[in-house]
């Protein structure tokens, strides 16, 4: 036993070198592309390459000349039958039986719905869509019984909005009463220079309000002048050009008014969808059963 023990404590473990990996699970990391200006950098890279349509940004770039091309091209054509007409010899007044006559005909009906065409693309172009000023009352009114969590988060709500969107105005109500009003409202009627109250209760028993809590899904009106509902907005500007309803689980809706005709874009709506799942979870959890008082000015 004592021997065995000695020769533990005495003898060396074999050693063995590592092994090294082979250079073809190296090829088979992911190599990392670093710009340089060399052209053997260039000559390796061979990911995709941005494309670019020369013919779009020529027809952008010189819309002017586009629609009137049409013009030019009848009136070129036209011009070039009645100086073949001219030249060849044939009488100036058209004959069913001349092939030649026929053919002169068809080429004038062409080039007259050429230039036809180019009048209509000129008289025809798409309204140009302009940021419009609220014609209202900038306002921050806040509930005072708010727990502090859920003002910070409202207002970090209203700052990315208003930073990254079309975003003038942010209504929230919950539990039918009014917990926020930012940005621009309209003036009140008494013509104080103060911003129109929300009256939550009208609100909460209108068609738009109904209509959101019903689907559960995002309204966005594009263009809120042509909605009969716009009147069931009457704290937003008068000039208020789209809006969204936005709804907070089964207690509450966010009204955001924008200054931009259809200014809100596809992923403008899904990220306010997304903050609004946020937002009802925080509402959830401090304002259930809890009272409000009327809203102060900060």
């Amino acid at each position: 036993m004592e021997a065995g023990r000695s020769f533990l404590r005495t003898s060396p473990l074999p050693w063995a070198p590592k092994r090294t990996l082979p250079r073809r699970f190296d090829l088979a990391l992911p190599h990392i592309v670093r710009a340089s200006s060399s052209s053997s950098t260039e000559k390796r890279y061979r990911g995709p390459k941005p494309t670019k349509d020369w013919v779009a940004d020529w027809v952008s770039k010189n819309d002017d000349l586009v629609r009137s091309l049409p013009i030019y091209v009848g009136g070129v054509s036209l011009l070039a039958v009645l100086f073949n007409r001219t030249l060849s010899g044939i009488a100036p007044v058209a004959d069913a039986s001349s092939s030649q006559s026929r053919a002169d005909l068809l080429t004038l009906g062409l080039a007259v719905t050429n230039i036809l065409a180019g009048l209509v693309w000129l008289s025809i172009r798409p309204k140009t869509i302009s940021i419009v000023d609220p014609e209202g009352i900038e306002c921050q009114i806040v509930n005072p019984d708010l727990p502090n969590p859920v003002v910070s988060e409202l207002l970090w709500f209203w700052q990315s909005l208003s930073d990254v969107t079309c975003c003038r105005s942010l209504v929230i109500v919950y539990n039918s009463s009014c917990i926020i009003q930012l940005g621009f409202a309209a003036e009140s009627l008494k013509s104080d220079r103060k911003p129109a109250s929300v009256d939550a209760s009208k609100l909460v028993q209108g068609s738009l309000y109904h209509g959101v809590m019903k689907s559960g899904a995002q309204s966005y009106l594009a263009n809120l002048s042509l909605y009969p509902g716009k009147s069931e907005l009457p704290f937003l500007p008068s000039n208020t050009q789209a809006a969204i309803l936005q709804p907070l689980g089964e207690k509450g809706i966010a009204v955001i008014g924008g200054d931009t005709i259809r200014g809100f874009t596809t992923s403008d709506q899904a990220w306010i969808s997304l903050i609004g799942e946020k937002l009802d979870a925080t509402l959830a959890k401090y304002l259930d059963n809890l009272p409000f008082a009327m809203l102060d000015r900060v």
